[in-house]
């Protein structure tokens, strides 16, 4: 089996990304364990389970239409995050907040090298 996805910065910052929130909701009241924490954790993970799929598929179209998931994802778990800080619910979210647009970027630069690619 290819170790591809492995190998890509952006799918190795996004499962920091998931320790980080799976560290963060460690902390919240046990009401939403259902609620916040089952959402954000499965919106974490679903950002580099994205990335790997899209990898794993034949040609960058399938690729893209994946790493525009795992974006989704992404921008859904910012949501949650920005919730839970309004609810009071977590301390210490910079390094949370800075991940997410560092996954972003590299999601979003991707997408565009493989676009510009697929076009020459």
């Amino acid at each position: 089996m290819k170790r591809g996805h492995r190998d890509l910065r952006v799918w190795q910052e996004s499962i920091v990304l998931v320790e980080l929130i799976y560290r963060f909701t460690e902390a919240f009241p046990k009401s939403e364990q259902f609620g916040l924490i089952s959402q954000m954790k499965r919106a974490s993970v679903s950002v580099p389970a994205n990335i790997s799929e899209g990898c794993a598929r034949n040609g960058t179209k399938e690729l893209l239409h994946f790493l525009s998931i795992a974006s989704g994802s992404l921008s859904e778990l910012d949501t949650l995050v920005e919730i839970s800080i309004r609810l009071g619910l977590g301390n210490n979210t910079e390094s949370i907040k800075l991940k997410i647009d560092e996954v972003s970027a590299l999601l979003l630069a991707l997408a565009k090298s493989l676009r510009q690619r697929a076009t020459s």
